[in-house]
């Protein structure tokens, strides 16, 4: 990939779903390899359980802000978000990767990437894992379309302070048991 890459991503969940470690992570990731990244978030309610939104912009971008019908792809922890007006980010053909656990009915155009990352975080013995589930099947399910690879977030994770103990050691297996999901 070269600096000429632009990629909108938008990041949808709630709040105690590590929407915002995903984006700071996708944001190394972009640093990493040497390109220009654009983060901004919104929260709904302060405190676990509200709407949080965040926005990644990859490229040779003047502003933080996805526009409505602009973005590349939406990474949806939570499956009400994705009806519940975070799709409408997506331009026409823009992908989704859900975090779903049971049929949804989707009203997207573009490709929808299903995995379970709740049940997969449970199998994996930590139920905060499952962002990193969901990003690791994410980065293997859309592949080139996506600006950075796994190896690109397992670097940002290495970079990471030390802090959190048993839960950053534990991340790169958690992003992998999501990249095994995928295929």
């Amino acid at each position: 990939m070269t600096s000429a890459i632009q990629q909108q991503i938008v990041i949808s969940g709630v709040g105690g779903q590590g929407v915002l470690f995903v984006t700071r992570l996708l944001a190394e990731a972009a640093m990493i390899r040497n390109l220009p990244v654009f983060t901004s978030e919104t929260h709904g309610m302060a405190q676990r359980g509200g709407t949080v939104v965040s926005h990644l912009k990859v490229g040779d971008f003047s502003s933080p802000l996805i526009r409505r019908g602009k973005a590349d792809g939406l990474l949806a922890l939570k499956p009400e978000n994705v009806a519940g007006g975070h799709g409408t980010y997506l331009k026409p053909g823009g992908w989704t990767v859900v975090n779903l656990d049971r049929p949804y009915p989707h009203v997207l155009a573009g490709p929808v990437h299903e995995v379970d990352a709740d049940g997969l975080a449970e199998t994996h013995g930590d139920s905060r894992a499952m962002n990193l589930i969901l990003l690791g099947f994410a980065l293997t399910r859309i592949g080139d379309d996506f600006f950075c690879g796994p190896d690109d977030v397992r670097a940002a994770l290495e970079k990471r302070p030390a802090g959190k103990g048993a839960m950053r050691s534990d991340a790169p297996s958690a992003l992998a048991a999501g990249m095994e999901a995928a295929r």
